[in-house]
Parts: C-alpha cells; sequence; structure tokens
C-alpha cells in the first residue's frame, strides 16, 4: 500500500494500473515470440508452386508424401496398406470424401502416382493435389 507524501490519514483507494499493464506487455510479448515456435507444422513439406488452383475443403483424408516418399495419414506416420483400410473405413462412412495429397516437390512422380492408385482403388473419387500459390 502505498501513503500520499502529505501523511494525512485517508486511505488510499485508487488502484495503480502501471505495474498490471507492464506485467500484461511482457506476457503478450511471450506470446508472440513463441507462437511461431508451437505452430509450426509436425511434417515439413516443401510443395510445388502453381499459379492456378482452388481452395480445398477440409477433408477426413489428408495424405502427406515427405521427400523420403514415406507416407502421414492426418499427421501420423503410416504405411500404404493403412492408408487403404482408413480410405476404404471413410469412404463406407461419406462416399463423396474427398482425398487430399500433399506431396513434396522432389518427391518422385511415381510414387504420388501409386498413392494416387491405392487412394482411388479404396473408392474415393474425389481427391486434390496441395500446392503453394505463386
Amino acid at each position: 500500500m502505498a501513503f500520499k507524501a502529505d501523511q494525512s490519514d485517508e486511505i488510499m483507494s485508487e488502484i495503480n494500473v502501471v505495474p498490471l499493464v507492464d506485467v500484461i506487455l511482457v506476457v503478450l510479448i511471450i506470446f508472440m515470440v513463441t507462437a511461431p515456435m508451437i505452430m509450426k507444422p509436425s511434417i515439413n513439406v516443401n510443395l510445388p508452386k502453381a499459379a492456378s488452383g482452388e481452395a480445398t475443403t477440409p477433408s477426413k483424408l489428408n495424405i502427406t508424401i515427405s521427400n523420403d516418399g514415406k507416407l502421414n495419414l492426418d499427421g501420423q506416420m503410416v504405411e500404404d496398406a493403412q492408408v487403404q483400410a482408413k480410405a476404404q473405413e471413410e469412404v463406407g462412412k461419406n462416399p463423396e470424401i474427398q482425398a487430399i495429397i500433399s506431396a513434396d516437390k522432389d518427391v518422385p512422380h511415381g510414387r504420388v502416382v501409386s498413392v494416387l492408385d491405392i487412394v482411388k482403388g479404396a473408392g474415393v473419387k474425389k481427391f486434390a493435389i496441395s500446392i503453394d500459390k505463386k
């Protein structure tokens, strides 16, 4: 509690907000610095760039092919057979489901085609390939 300089017996009923503002600004700066580190995607994929392309709607089948050819389904590393099983399961729930394939630009074309074949063989009729806009 702070006292006034005249030492009167009055009670100080004012709130000093300067220390509160200082603390809030420090917390804000900490969040601004740490937010980009927290929001960094777990799978680092260098998508190819294209001038044309449309925004896609969220899908239950998000397949990512890393530059070494390994598959990730919804953020978890999986094998080809697991992708096919999950795709068949999702087609059973929703026949109009769309698979979104995000392949690193250094992945061989044959690997992307084999993943497309797996997805189409499981019954998925719609698919999209993710790109970065130029």
